[in-house]
């Protein structure tokens, strides 16, 4: 029963998330933004104390969104007729959001206006990341795009149900990340086994579809192929 309630606890916290994507306009510029800059970092080949401002840059401005829905749903619960308290609520929360939006700007700049003002040759250049950076990128942009997915068609929660599996891609895409890394038939073999079984038991478990399987699965290993063939040589 405490495993379980662990999980749930992850599952009510991924609800959220996938909440604020689909109800908060910002929530979702945010995640537009947070695809962009990661894919920005492994572009311009940031280090790795530069990557980890951009990571902590990004969380914040989430973190911030997040808490500011929050308290505007507690506030409307709270009141139904205007209240001078609940306006002081909502625009403090507000600020908070204002402020983490301005310091994840500056950091990008600080981060990244030297690289794009190298000249347009760094522009073209290929990007020469060790493989385990790669697939970090590839996983946080296919779980991004999972979460995008559902919030837009609305079914399920990242952890069950809806379009597309988020299992099934993520297994996907480290799959196809052990084959590029590895470039062994043996292991991509291996791995695709593994994917197909976490796939499998998504459809037995009655928590997807073989469509949304299917779906997740294809995205995982498009998001992945489509970040090794850009940025690995």
């Amino acid at each position: 029963m405490r495993s379980r309630s662990v999980l749930w606890s992850f599952n009510y916290a991924i609800e959220g998330i996938v909440y604020a994507l689909r109800t908060q306009r910002n929530m979702r510029l945010h995640a537009l933004a947070a695809i962009l800059v990661l894919a920005a970092s492994l572009f311009f080949h940031i280090g790795r104390f530069e990557f980890i401002a951009i990571v902590f840059s990004v969380g914040f401005v989430f973190v911030a969104e997040l808490a500011n829905t929050a308290i505007e749903a507690a506030v409307d619960v709270a009141t139904q007729s205007f209240d001078p308290l609940a306006k002081v609520a909502k625009d403090v929360a507000a600020g908070a959001v204002f402020i983490s939006a301005v310091n994840a700007l500056i950091v990008g700049y600080i981060v990244f206006f030297a690289r794009i003002t190298e000249g347009t040759g760094l522009l073209i250049t290929r990007v020469r990341q060790t493989p385990a950076h790669i697939t970090v990128i590839a996983l946080l942009l296919t779980g991004l795009t999972v979460l995008v997915g559902k919030a837009v068609t609305k079914k399920g929660t990242y952890m069950r149900g809806g379009w597309p599996s988020g299992h099934s891609a993520v297994a996907a895409s480290c799959a196809t990340a052990i084959a590029f890394i590895t470039e062994s038939a043996g292991a991509a073999v291996l791995a695709g086994f593994i994917a197909l079984l976490v796939a499998q038991s998504r459809v037995e478990g009655k928590a997807h579809t073989v469509m949304q399987v299917i779906v997740g699965g294809l995205l995982g290993i498009a998001v992945t192929t489509l970040i090794f063939q850009l940025f690995w040589l």
